[in-house]
C-alpha cells in the first residue's frame, strides 16, 4: 500500500499535462491543466499536502519529467500503459479521467512500473535504435531498387544480391525514358546514403561496446553463437537491468511464449504473444538460426571468446552445445522450422540471462 498522503496522476501530452491529486486524509481532489514544463509541474506538486507520490504513463515524451520530479524529492512511478486496469464498461475517455484513474491506481498499489534508464543508458539505447532505423531504411531502399528493376524486366541471376558483382550489374542497367532513369538513380542514391549511415552507426556502436559500462556484459553475451558485438551490445542496452528477470521469465518479457486462452478443462495455445521489446526479440530470432548448423568453434567465435572470462566461455560453450542439440531434436520430430527457431530463441534468451548475471 502507498504511504504518501497525496497520490497524483499525470496525463502527459506533448503540449499539455493534466494533473489530478487525491488527498487520502480529507478526500479532496486537486485538478489542474499545466503546460508541459517540468519546473511548472514540480511547482504545482509542492503546493499539495505532503508527502506526495506521482505517476504517469510511459510514452513518447520520455523520462525527463520523471528525473525532474525525483530530483525535487517526490516519489515517481512511470506506469506501463499495457498493464493499466481500466473499467470494461467505461465508454468515456478524457484526459481528466485518465489522470484520476492513474491517481487511484497508484493509491491502491496497482501500477506496474517500467524500468527508467539512466541518462548514459538512454544515450546508448538511442544509438542502438538509430542503427535499427538505418537497417530498416536500407532494406526498404534496396527493395525499391529491386522492384523497380523487376517491373522493367531486369532480374539479377549472378549470385547473391548486393555484393560487389551485383553492384557492378546495377551500374550497367540503363533506361531510355528520362522519368524511369531519374527514379532509378534516386533509388540507388537512397541505398548508398542508407548504407553509409548504417556503417557510420556500426562504427560508433563498436567503439562504445569496446569502452563503456556495457563492455563486460557485451563480451559475455558474445560467447554465444549468433551474437556478434552489434547484437550483444543491443541486447545489453535494450534489456538494461537483467537482475529483474529469471531464466524462465525473460522469454515471457520478450514475447517469445505462446498466448493462451484456457477456461475450466479447456486449454488453447496460439502463436507467441509478441509483447515487450520488439527489437530485442528480432535480434534473438535472427541469432537462433545460427544454432541450426553444426557446432564448430571457428576463428570468429574463438576471437570473441578470447575477450571474455573463462567462466563466460564455459557457459557460452555449454549453451551452444545445448541449443544445437535442441535444433536436432526439433528436426527429428519434423517440427516446422519457424516454430523450432522461435523455441530456440526463447531458450537462447535464457542463456543470455545466464551470461548477463554471471558473477
Amino acid at each position: 500500500m502507498i504511504i504518501e498522503r497525496t497520490s497524483v496522476g499525470l496525463d502527459v501530452h506533448a503540449r499539455s499535462v493534466v494533473a489530478t491529486g487525491l488527498d487520502v486524509v480529507t478526500g479532496e481532489v486537486f485538478s489542474q491543466r499545466l503546460v508541459p514544463a517540468s519546473e511548472v509541474v514540480v511547482e504545482w506538486l509542492r503546493g499539495l499536502p505532503a508527502p506526495v507520490a506521482v505517476t504517469y504513463e510511459a510514452g513518447p515524451t520520455g523520462f525527463g519529467l520523471y528525473r525532474a520530479i525525483t530530483a525535487a524529492g517526490f516519489r515517481c512511478v512511470v506506469a506501463a500503459p499495457s498493464r493499466l486496469t481500466r473499467p470494461a464498461g467505461d465508454r468515456v475517455k478524457t484526459d481528466a479521467k485518465d489522470a484520476l484513474l492513474l491517481a487511484q491506481l497508484l493509491r491502491v498499489g496497482q501500477i506496474t512500473p517500467v524500468r527508467v534508464p539512466t541518462i548514459t543508458q538512454e544515450s546508448a539505447r538511442d544509438l542502438v535504435r538509430a542503427r535499427e532505423d538505418a537497417r530498416g531504411d536500407l532494406m526498404r531502399a534496396r527493395h525499391r531498387v529491386s522492384k523497380l528493376l523487376l517491373r522493367h524486366g531486369h532480374v539479377y541471376s549472378g549470385g547473391t544480391a548486393w555484393t560487389g558483382k551485383h553492384q557492378a550489374w546495377l551500374g550497367s542497367v540503363r533506361f531510355d525514358l528520362p522519368g524511369t532513369r531519374a527514379a532509378y538513380e534516386a533509388d540507388r542514391e537512397a541505398v548508398d546514403f542508407a548504407l553509409a549511415r548504417r556503417t557510420r552507426l556500426d562504427t560508433a556502436i563498436t567503439a562504445m561496446a569496446d569502452d563503456s559500462e556495457f563492455t563486460a556484459l557485451t563480451r559475455r553475451l558474445c560467447c554465444l553463437r549468433g551474437i556478434s558485438t552489434l547484437t550483444g551490445f543491443a541486447l545489453a542496452v535494450e534489456l538494461g537491468d537483467w537482475d529483474r528477470f529469471t531464466g524462465s521469465s525473460i522469454g515471457a518479457y520478450l514475447g517469445l511464449v505462446p498466448c493462451e486462452h484456457s477456461s475450466g478443462e479447456s486449454r488453447r495455445q496460439g502463436g507467441i504473444t509478441k509483447t515487450g521489446n520488439a527489437h530485442a526479440r528480432r535480434l534473438l530470432i535472427e541469432a537462433a538460426w545460427h544454432h541450426q548448423r553444426r557446432y564448430i568453434v571457428g576463428k570468429v567465435l574463438q576471437a570473441r571468446w578470447d575477450q571474455a572470462t573463462p567462466a563466460a566461455r564455459a557457459r557460452g560453450h555449454a549453451g551452444n552445445i545445448r541449443l544445437h542439440h535442441q535444433w536436432d531434436r526439433y528436426a527429428a520430430r519434423r517440427k516446422k522450422h519457424t516454430v523450432a527457431n522461435t523455441a530456440i530463441a526463447r531458450e537462447l534468451a535464457g542463456w543470455c540471462w545466464s551470461l548477463a548475471t554471471l558473477e
